[in-house]
């Protein structure tokens, strides 16, 4: 597993790896070749999905077109979710009035009638991800200053759904956890009430890896799955999560350019929602002893704020 991928959250089996990485089906081909209306040139394997294999695909013409093809292969994940490609498809038809750029849905076969697996074609997006920039600061503050354009994106009547927490398979704390009371109460509010009431648009999933740049500029923002209505302090707290893990130094550095960004406090519940969130991967799969301490640390934190009389 490369250094990326373990800061972009990658907890899965090398069987399921490299299901995400095999090479698209020929009825996924065909089916983006019939959804163009071009002829397949050539294809790549995409690195970064956790839930779906992805593909950058070629096709024919002048001038050619390059298009991202993702296909949700995980068997266990479309019985949990057999809907993914439909709010992923409802959720890029709403991001497409964000102020930033976001891909354009082409094509989709919700219940993989066609390709055998849901599937979604969109456009290809300019940039690539940065997980090592030259001015951290700056690029903390234009990481930060999406959120405002996400957060302000009316939904309309498109499916894109409510914010929920991710289900966990136990929630025992983790072995390596120094503090396993303060785990434990985090539990316990992790299954109460959602304690942040705001409600707006959300991308879910907000981290580095899905945050495209060119020349130490936002070039646009990807991977839509997760994007619902629920608290903008989930956007924050599962960035601040992802740096916990790799940069623990970045988080509230990051915490504080967002706060700015969207004139708005950060709610301590957010950080418990996250890393609670993570906690199967964060068990089987722990980051280096920085990581563990400031993720510990975090939920620590969370917790007395939240428990303050």
């Amino acid at each position: 597993m490369s250094r990326n991928e373990q800061r972009h959250g990658f907890n899965e089996d090398s069987e399921t790896l490299a299901l995400l990485r095999s090479p698209p089906s020929e009825a996924a081909l065909a089916w983006a070749s019939e959804s163009v209306g071009a002829v397949v040139d050539r294809w790549e394997v995409l690195r970064g999905g956790m839930s779906s294999a992805m593909y950058v695909v070629a096709f024919s013409g002048e001038p050619p077109v390059e298009l991202v093809l993702r296909c949700y292969v995980r068997a266990d994940l479309n019985r949990e979710e057999p809907d993914l490609a439909v709010r992923e498809s409802a959720a890029l038809r709403a991001a497409s009035a964000a102020e930033i750029p976001t891909p354009e849905l082409v094509a989709v076969d919700p219940m993989g009638e066609r390709v055998g697996v849901p599937a979604l074609l969109m456009t290809r997006l300019a940039g690539r991800v940065v997980w090592d920039p030259t001015g951290v600061d700056g690029w903390l503050q234009r990481l930060a200053e999406v959120l405002p354009a996400v957060h302000a994106v009316e939904s309309g009547h498109e499916p894109v759904g409510v914010y929920e927490n991710y289900a966990q398979e136990s929630y025992a704390p983790p072995k390596w956890a120094t503090k396993t009371a303060i785990w434990e109460r985090a539990a316990e509010v992790f299954h109460g009430p959602i304690l942040d009431e705001v409600r707006c648009f959300i991308h879910r999933d907000y981290h580095p890896g899905n945050v495209l740049w060119k020349r130490g500029h936002v070039t646009g923002v990807v991977d839509w799955q997760s994007a619902c209505i629920g608290p903008p302090s989930v956007d924050i707290g599962h960035c601040r999560a992802n740096f916990l893990g790799y940069a623990p130094e970045l988080a509230d550095r990051f915490t504080g350019f967002a706060e700015e960004a969207l004139g708005t406090q950060f709610h301590p519940w957010a950080d418990i929602a996250a890393l609670i969130g993570m906690l199967d991967g964060l068990r089987y799969r722990p980051p280096r002893l920085a990581g563990r301490e400031a993720i510990e640390a975090a939920v620590e934190h969370a917790v007395a704020a939240l428990t303050r009389p």
